[in-house]
């Protein structure tokens, strides 16, 4: 198992605390591995084996349990003596789980584990039973640091420009860079995570029968990663390609495609108004591959990408992001954290003197003293315009200092 201290780091802390810890993310993200991870740790720490129990509700074993079923099932397995330390993976397959976790909690002196891939892990009825008594952990799929100590373990490393534009092609997930694979072995992988995903936590969980709608919904948002739409945008595009859909059926697919973990909403920030717009959002992808796996790859397709691979970075560190409307245009991303802020452009290339100036003139309309990045991929991806730092996109990703 390669190292993601990322996650670990602020896991770890939680260890032998009250609180139930939640792992959530697309599926294959890593969080199985995590847990892995996790369970070593605990052996280091000189936990004994009999304390360590380990339960994947996905697997055909679980199939059609029951609450009750799983709560009688896991009572059974905790230790004789001392704290039984339960890592229960892919729990939202079994209905009510929520419920036996709580009932583990108030009997036993357990200290809990939990992952999962779809959102109804983050849902009301966890606010209901489990109130206070949680914490959350996102986990996303590869950073680009993370990407090249994967690829370390099986090739030489070349220039982190080349690997860059490898990893914005080829992606993060954990399992297409456990060994030298070609570009067609990554998406066929990729391809199947994400029908797998599409299957089991939308179309199975929600009896959908139309999945021709569905795929066309899907397939719309990947064309238009790093473009503003809303579902009448969809509705309408649909209707010119003479495939009625209204607005809310289309709403409801996104909310599923986000639930799933496929998608992340962008929403958009008025930098005057300081309030969150509800229209012409913006959507990214769960990580840069699934788009060229069920799209094939296009070269037009990057600048999009770029901003996909900045938009997660942002939220790998914890940041919430919003796209930021001024008086006279649009801002890629406005990123706070506590008391932090940035603003950041991406933009594939610069090649005028108009483009630079746009992209610049957007920044320094904002008056603060945040921090403020065009990030770019070309030769001259670097230096400082009236306090607005430009890199390359694969410095900014990697840098520890902003």
């Amino acid at each position: 198992m390669l190292a993601r201290p990322l996650y670990m780091d602020k896991i770890k802390p939680y260890i032998d605390t009250p609180f139930v810890k939640i792992l959530t993310g697309i599926r294959r993200s890593g969080k199985s591995t995590i847990l892995k991870m996790l369970m070593a740790e605990l052996g280091k720490m000189g936990v004994p084996e009999e304390n360590i129990v380990s339960c994947r509700f996905d697997s055909m074993e679980y199939a059609d349990m029951t609450a009750k079923e799983m709560y009688l099932e896991l009572k059974g397995r905790l230790a004789k003596t001392g704290k039984t330390y339960l890592f229960l993976d892919e729990m939202q397959e079994i209905e009510g789980w929520e419920r036996v976790v709580n009932s583990l909690l108030a009997d036993f002196e357990v200290d809990l584990y939990v992952t999962g891939s779809n959102s109804r892990m983050m849902s009301s009825e966890i606010s209901t039973y489990l109130t206070g008594r949680y914490v959350s952990f996102r986990i996303y799929t590869l950073s680009f640091g993370e990407f090249l100590t994967f690829r370390r373990e099986f090739q030489d490393l070349r220039d982190i420009r080349t690997e860059f534009a490898d990893y914005v092609r080829l992606g993060g997930f954990p399992a297409t860079h456990l060994q030298a694979y070609s570009d067609d072995e990554v998406y066929t992988i990729v391809r199947d995570i994400y029908n797998s995903t599409i299957f089991s936590d939308i179309v199975r969980r929600n009896q959908l029968r139309k999945i021709d709608q569905l795929e066309r919904v899907v397939k719309y948002t990947f064309q238009n990663v790093g473009n503003t739409f809303s579902a009448k945008s969809i509705a309408d595009y649909l209707k010119s390609e003479r495939r009625s859909l209204n607005n809310e059926t289309v709403y409801s697919y996104l909310e599923k495609l986000e639930k799933a973990y496929i998608l992340h909403r962008c929403s958009r920030y008025d930098l005057r108004g300081r309030e969150i717009l509800k229209t012409q959002e913006k959507f990214y992808l769960a990580d840069t591959a699934l788009r060229y796996s069920v799209m094939g790859y296009n070269p037009d397709s990057v600048a999009a990408s770029l901003e996909n691979v900045v938009y997660l970075e942002l939220c790998r560190r914890g940041y919430t992001v919003n796209i930021g409307k001024t008086p006279n245009g649009e801002v890629d991303f406005v990123a706070r954290r506590q008391g932090e802020k940035l603003y950041v452009q991406v933009t594939q290339e610069i090649k005028s003197a108009q483009t630079e100036q746009r992209e610049y003139e957007r920044l320094l309309e904002i008056t603060d003293n945040y921090p403020k990045y065009v990030l770019r991929t070309d030769e001259f991806a670097g230096g400082n315009y009236e306090g607005i730092k430009t890199m390359h996109v694969a410095d900014f990703v990697l840098s520890d200092g902003w």
